[in-house]
């Protein structure tokens, strides 16, 4: 399929040709789930930890004679029955990450650059190359093109001027292209791709 290019001020550079293998397909909720999960799970630090019955700081000293109380016979002030005491089978720290074939993850990319396109939230760009490193023009321009919440990705290099004035704009988030990720284009409402990052793509996922 062809898709019409322009310029970083909006005019018009030609057309790019996009493989229908790769932006083309029919997106699929389920393998674009499967996808995001993994790369939520990889991400979580799974540092939750709580204290157990031998961690509670409390006297080891039984609470109570064994008999003759007419009550349950307990040793331990520690125990989780008692308020304060530990926590029976609580979280420890884990890592959360599961495994998912390189294939898979190829082909959630590939679903998810598609659903970019059927929803008519992909742009495609000349280049990014800029002389200067200016935020407050980086800004005018992107206010101009109507770009909200937009994720850039370029070839195998990311520009230095234009990351270097994107860093401050909340909304903007630029990567390489070997930065391409499922959860990150499909939470942003616009992908800009590059005729190279287009390119490094297609030559990633082919």
């Amino acid at each position: 399929m062809k898709a019409d290019a322009i310029k970083l001020d909006g005019g018009k550079a030609g057309s790019v040709e996009l493989n229908d293998a790769i932006f083309g397909l029919e997106p699929r909720k389920d393998i674009l789930h499967r996808v995001v999960r993994w790369q939520r799970n990889k991400a979580m630090a799974g540092t939750h930890d709580v204290l157990g019955r031998s961690e509670v700081s409390y006297s080891t000293k039984k609470i109570y004679r064994q008999k003759g109380t007419g009550g349950a016979r307990h040793g331990s002030k520690g125990a989780p029955i008692f308020r304060h005491g530990g926590t029976y089978k609580g979280p420890t720290p884990r890592s959360h990450a599961h495994d998912l074939t390189k294939k898979f993850r190829a082909l959630g990319l590939k679903h998810a650059l598609s659903a970019k396109v059927a929803a008519g939230e992909l742009v495609i760009v000349d280049s990014i190359d800029v002389k200067d490193a200016k935020t407050s023009a980086l800004a005018k321009m992107v206010g101009s093109l109507g770009w909200k919440r937009a994720l850039i990705i370029d070839g195998a290099e990311v520009n230095a001027n234009f990351a270097r004035a994107a860093a401050n704009i909340e909304t903007i988030n630029v990567l390489p292209s070997m930065g391409a990720n499922v959860y990150d284009i499909l939470k942003s409402d616009t992908l800009v791709l590059t005729k190279a990052g287009v390119a490094a793509l297609e030559a990633r996922l082919s």
